[in-house]
């Protein structure tokens, strides 16, 4: 059963055009991952949908009857005086309306004017027993707790429940928008990147929880691992059209080369084929005309209306812009980093007690964990940020540290882009806007100031700034957050000719299975290591 259809559909946002003619069905029960370059449009089609932005005149959108959607976006729009448990409370509203409605009703039953009319008191009764299935059906008196498991589950601390949203990060009120949809259970789901900020139990539990989700999900996610997880379809947006394939990313990807190399070699095919009939006609034309022979000019105008109605077949799109990334480390010393008894409490909780670990040049280390295990808090102190209360933190003596920072925490949003490159990689304006101009930014960009960048932007420039640093050992928190999958597997093929040594906080386990050879996993106040990608420490555990 299709539940929505987008038929003929153009949107123009501005002076730009983000897709034309676009033709897309969404059918009951499926597991759509929507995917496509930043900037594709993904968000905007979500806001369509949701009757945010108009398609132009000559496009519709055409709804199954009584169909309703539930809109997560990046950045969810909540209450921010409330608690997270409050505001994940409310998200079903209906709960409390049949709750008010059912109190209502059994104090009624002890009207005199209802339990003395027998018809009134039969109506009553019914309209009780149709409330209390109502009520169960929601979770009934066991739905706080539903949602405070839902919301532990997606990754959110005990401590955390009770604050306000107000003082927590983004990436939290993220999981609250999205527990309040969960809650609330519409027959379509538009997800827009709610993998971002998980750790990884967040994301087994959102996998579990898409999966088994009793409607259709559609899902933008840059995630490649949890697509292939969870989808039933993929649904790509490129060059203002759709293409659709029924299977998960890995598949599409490989049907994709697959496509494109038989197009390819169609195109070539007929190309020759056009030239050689463009060389028939204009030989045929010339005899005419040189002999005066009406039958060689007929054949040439016959040969001109047969190629005229030939469908061509395009020239497949192989070769698109990449961010060009190159990562220039250096050898430097054998023991890039050392850990030597390290311990590190705040107040009453420990963090890490007498942690021994040893990170040598040349290797790709992967460091993974829940959220508040200490990654964040152990990557502070190898960069001087946060003192160990014992122990030595000991940095090779031909080691230079770059560091990504999650948050974008290294960047001035202040500062324009072009004066970030300028100033780190102490250029002239024409040399660090070419440079920039590799990292996929515009003129335009160049001149804007950091704050105004997307999540995206801000990730590639960070990245053009690690390169700048000339650094041998890269700490990367995240790297991949913000990135689509083209500029993920740049990063990770720059990684592999990396020369120096690289310790990486990630979460996206595709990312970890291409690009480290071993994972330390925060476990019981210390790190223990596992040889191999994400995928062979799931089968070690």
């Amino acid at each position: 059963m299709i539940q929505i259809q987008l038929s003929n559909i153009t949107l123009v946002l501005g002076a730009k055009r983000i897709f034309e003619n676009l033709n897309w069905e969404i059918q009951r029960g499926q597991k759509i991952g929507l995917i496509g370059a930043n900037g594709a449009g993904k968000s905007s089609l979500f806001k369509l949908i949701e009757g945010e932005h108009a398609p132009e005149l000559g496009g519709g959108i055409t709804r199954a009857r009584l169909v309703s959607t539930g809109y997560l976006p990046q950045q969810p729009e909540l209450d921010l005086t409330l608690t997270a448990l409050d505001s994940a409370l409310q998200g079903n509203p209906r709960v409390a309306e049949v709750h008010a409605e059912l109190e209502h009703v059994e104090k009624s039953l002890g009207d005199p004017e209802v339990y003395g009319d027998e018809k009134k008191l039969q109506r009553m009764l019914e309209r009780q027993h149709q409330l209390i299935d109502e009520y169960f059906s929601l979770g009934g008196d066991s739905y706080p707790a539903r949602v405070r498991d839902l919301l532990l589950g997606l990754g959110l601390a005990q401590s955390e429940l009770t604050k306000p949203l107000s003082v927590l990060s983004g990436g939290q009120k993220k999981l609250v928008g999205l527990a309040r949809l969960l809650l609330v259970k519409p027959d379509v789901l538009l997800l827009d990147e709610p993998d971002n900020h998980l750790d990884l139990p967040g994301k087994i539990y959102l996998e579990k929880l898409i999966r088994e989700y009793d409607g259709t999900v559609v899902i933008i996610s840059h995630d490649r691992y949890l697509l292939d997880a969870v989808v039933t379809h993929i649904a790509e947006l490129e060059d203002g059209r759709m293409t659709v394939f029924e299977g998960d990313y890995t598949s599409y990807i490989n049907d994709k080369e697959m496509r494109l190399a038989r197009q390819e070699e169609m195109f070539r095919a007929q190309q020759h084929t056009i030239r050689r009939l463009e060389a028939a006609i204009k030989r045929l034309a010339i005899w005419g005309k040189v002999y005066d022979n009406e039958d060689l000019a007929r054949k040439s105008k016959s040969m001109q209306k047969r190629l005229d109605k030939m469908e061509k077949v395009e020239k497949p799109v192989t070769d698109r812009r990449r961010m060009e990334l190159q990562l220039n480390g250096w050898r430097g010393s054998n023991k890039v980093l050392e850990l030597a008894n390290i311990s590190k409490s705040f107040s009453e909780k420990v963090v890490f007690s007498n942690l021994n670990e040893t990170i040598w040049h040349g290797e790709r280390v992967g460091l993974i964990g829940a959220n508040g295990a200490g990654k964040s808090v152990l990557l502070r102190m190898i960069l001087g940020h946060e003192m160990p209360d014992t122990g030595e933190i000991k940095i090779g003596p031909s080691v230079s540290i770059g560091h990504y920072a999650q948050e974008h925490e290294t960047l001035d949003f202040n500062q324009t882009v072009l004066d970030a490159v300028r100033y780190a990689g102490e250029m002239s304006e024409s040399r660090a806007t070419a440079f920039l101009l590799r990292y996929l930014f515009t003129y335009k960009q160049v001149s804007q100031k950091i704050g105004e960048l997307s999540g995206g932007e801000r990730s590639r420039l960070q990245l053009a700034l690690v390169v700048l640093s000339g650094a041998n050992f890269l700490l990367l928190d995240e790297p991949t957050n913000n990135l689509d999958i083209a500029s993920a597997e740049v990063l990770e093929n720059a990684l592999e000719d990396f020369l120096g040594t690289a310790l990486i906080i990630s979460h996206d386990r595709y990312f970890l299975d291409r690009t480290v050879e071993r994972l330390l996993v925060i476990e019981d106040q210390g790190l223990k290591e596992y040889q191999g990608g994400y995928s062979d420490y799931l089968e070690m555990i």
